[in-house]
Formats: C-alpha cells, structure tokens, sequence
C-alpha cells in the first residue's frame, strides 16, 4: 500500500480523519480486553499518546518503532511507539504524541505530518492511549534518549498488513491465562498493546469500508 492509498483511507473516514486540526473522538475502543472477556478493567483510567509513525521510504511506507531500555521499571525491553501520559502543558493528545517522541527519539515536529488516529485502547495498567498515525518525511536523524529508549527500528507496513503475522499467544498471569496479539518480526518480539494498535491499523487499511 503507497502513501497516497493511506492519505485517502484516513481522509474518507469520518471517526478517523483530522477536521480543522483536531482529532475526532474515538467512535470504539480496543485494548486487552479483546482477547480476554471478563477481564477485570481499571477504575480509574490515565490518557496517553503515542505515535503511529509510518516513515515514507523510497521502497514503501516503513513503521517506526522504539525497543525500550532493560533498565526501566516498567515495561523493559517491550516493543513500542514513541509516546506516554499526557502532561499539564500539552494542548491536546496530538501534542502529547509528539512532545513524548522528540523527547524520545529527538524527531523534529517539522519531519512529521499527522493524518489522523487509530481506536482509544485501554490497557489493563489503566492506561487510555490513543494512537495518533502520522507519515514520517526523510531525511531526519534520530537522537534517542538513552534511559528509556534502547534502540529504534523500521519495519514494513506491507507485514504488517500480512493477517498471518497477527499471531495470538498467551502467557499465565494471576493464574489466568492471559491472550494476546503477537507481531513476530525477525529479531524482534512485537506484542502487547503495541502489537493491538498494529492489528489496528491493519484493519483500518485492509477494510476501509467497514469502518
């Protein structure tokens, strides 16, 4: 799929694209509950932002993702997009995404054009994340924030949108078993919330019409 093809599908999509500059509100949530129905869920709920970077490569559009730090209290070694909690001085969620990834990652605002968003998803952590989709304007240069960021990564929209890589695992937690959605790129283990919010955007541009 080419940039243009993924500019029209979040344009066409009313719960999706920008109007005036602003993010519509999410018309569905995902999150761990998905694969897990009676899951417990969170009483009280943090928002959050992360973004969905989709790089425009020469050879096709390229996701950018973050391995964070093995040192990190939370969450260490996981996979993920650029982003977190949202702060006092952030002037909305889209704001949120890219304060968080030039922190991160040091990707200038002016390299990145949003486009648009995925569905809210609810982590059982209590975090209520939205996932802002942007493209990714070479050249730029990335400065990762060594704490938290172990190393950054590309890997081709064209697997993400491969339904066979949407693989379901599960791991035993509270002596439950817990489901979840696993992305097994070579060399990186991609699952979680993150992996969700991929299968995500696989649904938003394999099957436009649905939404």
């Amino acid at each position: 799929m080419n940039l243009d093809a993924v500019r029209r599908v979040f344009a066409a999509a009313p719960k999706l694209a920008i109007e005036g500059g602003v993010l519509p509100h999410a018309r569905s949530e995902r999150g761990d509950h998905d694969l897990n129905p009676g899951m417990t869920r969170p009483d009280t709920t943090r928002p959050a932002g992360v973004l969905v970077p989709l790089v425009a490569r020469e050879d096709g559009l390229k996701v950018l993702l973050t391995q964070r730090s093995d040192d990190l209290p939370v969450h260490p070694g996981q996979v993920c997009f650029p982003g977190g909690r949202v702060e006092e001085e952030d002037t909305d969620i889209v704001d949120t995404a890219l304060r968080e990834t030039e922190e991160e990652i040091g990707l200038s605002r002016d390299r990145i054009e949003v486009i648009g968003r995925l569905d809210t998803y609810s982590t059982r952590t209590g975090f209520e994340i939205v996932p802002v989709a942007a493209v990714v304007h070479p050249p730029f240069e990335l400065t990762l924030q060594p704490v938290e960021v172990a190393s950054a990564f590309e890997v081709p929209l064209e697997f993400v949108l491969d339904r066979d890589n949407h693989e379901k695992h599960s791991r035993m937690w509270q002596n439950r078993e817990r489901f979840f959605y696993v992305l097994p790129y070579p060399d990186r283990y991609i699952w979680g919330a993150t992996a969700g919010m991929l299968v995500n955007l696989a649904d938003v541009l394999l099957d436009p019409a649905a939404l």
